[in-house]
């Protein structure tokens, strides 16, 4: 059902001169971004990577009153046309398709990009959307590596743009309500938590080398990465597995879990990291752990660990996913949901908040719009009417960075250890190489 559309409230002038990455833009002059957001009646937003993830983002963007999603962008011609016949279900134009999101960004009516790209397209995405003048909600994890994080970090304030990191569960009521009860001490001193998330995931074979689809840029595709061969087992989720592209299951579905641990704990950065795990359960091309713990140890009495299973399902706590902290006088478990359960020190539930909307974790696509909903329209007050982000850039990187340390010390073999202070690895010259990565020439990212 079509959505008739929209009086807007306030305008917002914006015209500060851009900087660039070094020719990583092309058709862009300062001159032509006097008005960032302007006069416009409402924001209008392009969305970046719009197979899975953000076809769902797409159309939850394109639902709110105050906003028209203008621009669909994708490498995949097919994913283009999908996308923007949904969005003109739910709101009055159609959008123009864009295979260079760079294309959409020379728009100066264009106030917002959403980036749903690979995690390799992440931080490079949001630098130069920021260098353009707009403002960024992007997918998690905000980075590929922490050396990206800090440079969004740092992007955002220099370009003075709103930076919201898609973790949505920062807005969802029944969790806020969770983590303040939490804080406010229902189960006594909290000093530990643990996080999961599990699935059953098939083997993903190996790959082979064959030409590349019509209908996928595979250059484009692949951005900032160094280049590789096209394979037939890559494109379009299993990119997720290889360490030259994603992150593993770790920042694919960890990142939510360590960010409410986080958040409730009310920790940044951890003294200690440890990983253990390995990819167990199938013979493929899949590098990433398909079996994973990573434990991380902070200075004032406090640690968390995180579980993934990939390809074992088995619940915990009764969900595939969620998080759990232990106190000194009982537990909150909060689930997958927008749900939670308080138990005292002998198992007994004191306290149980529940939810009567249906939420899948397992849906990669759109797991929870209504609630997802929340944390959109906080991005836009923000941009609008400056309200505290619920996911800054700040504390989406701070969470991020925390699964890319476990990933790291996965990699290397051995523990870490960490500077509170600013979350670097001490002393440890292997673990920092991984800190970066290699971009293919042309592509580095530049403040």
């Amino acid at each position: 059902m079509k959505n008739t559309r929209r009086n807007f409230i306030k305008n917002a002038a914006a015209g500060s001169a851009v900087i660039m990455a070094g020719g990583i833009l092309p058709g862009f002059s300062a001159s032509s971004y006097k008005r960032i957001v302007g006069a416009n009646k409402k924001l209008r937003a392009s969305v970046m990577g719009v197979n899975s993830r953000g076809n769902a983002l797409a159309q939850n963007f394109a639902f709110q009153n105050n906003c028209d999603v203008v621009h669909i962008c994708d490498v995949d011609s097919r994913a283009i046309e999908k996308c923007s016949v949904n969005v003109a279900k739910v709101q009055d134009v159609k959008p123009k398709g864009f295979a260079d999101f760079r294309k959409s960004l020379e728009d100066k009516d264009v106030d917002i990009l959403v980036v749903a790209a690979p995690d390799h397209w992440h931080a490079p995405a949001a630098l130069i959307a920021m260098q353009a003048g707009k403002n960024v909600y992007l997918e998690k994890p905000c980075s590929h590596n922490p050396a990206e994080g800090e440079m969004l970090v740092e992007a955002a304030k220099q370009y003075k743009k709103s930076v919201q990191m898609g973790n949505q569960r920062r807005s969802w009521p029944n969790v806020m309500e969770a983590i303040k009860d939490l804080k406010e001490g229902i189960v006594g001193r909290p000093y530990y938590g643990k996080g999961w998330y599990t699935n059953n995931r098939e083997s993903i074979g190996i790959g082979k080398e064959v030409a590349v689809p019509d209908w996928l840029n595979w250059e484009l595709w692949q951005g900032p990465a160094p280049r590789r061969a096209y394979k037939d087992n890559i494109v379009h989720y299993n990119w997720h597995w290889f360490w030259h592209w994603g992150t593993g299951e770790a920042l694919n579905n960890g990142t939510h879990m360590v960010d409410l641990l986080r958040w409730g704990l009310e920790v940044d950065y951890p003294v200690k990291v440890s990983s253990n795990g390995g990819r167990y359960r199938y013979k493929d091309d899949w590098e990433t752990p398909d079996t994973q713990v990573i434990s991380f140890d902070f200075d004032k009495e406090v640690s968390m660990s995180w579980e993934g299973r990939s390809c074992n399902g088995k619940h915990i706590e009764g969900s595939s996913v969620g998080v759990a902290f232990y106190g000194e006088e009982g537990s909150i478990v909060i689930s997958g949901g927008n749900d939670y359960k308080v138990y005292d020190l002998k198992n007994n539930i004191v306290k149980e908040v529940n939810n009567e909307m249906e939420i899948d974790p397992r849906d990669a696509a759109n797991p929870s719009s209504h609630l997802d909903a929340l944390h959109i329209r906080n991005f836009f007050n923000n941009i609008l009417n400056n309200e505290p982000l619920k996911s800054d850039i700040d504390g989406g990187h701070k969470s991020t960075l925390l699964v890319q340390l476990g990933n790291i010390a996965q990699r290397v073999g051995h523990s870490l250890e960490v500077n509170p202070e600013n979350g670097h690895i001490k002393g440890d010259k292997d673990a920092q190489k991984l800190w970066s990565r290699e971009y293919e020439k042309g592509w580095e990212m530049k403040l």
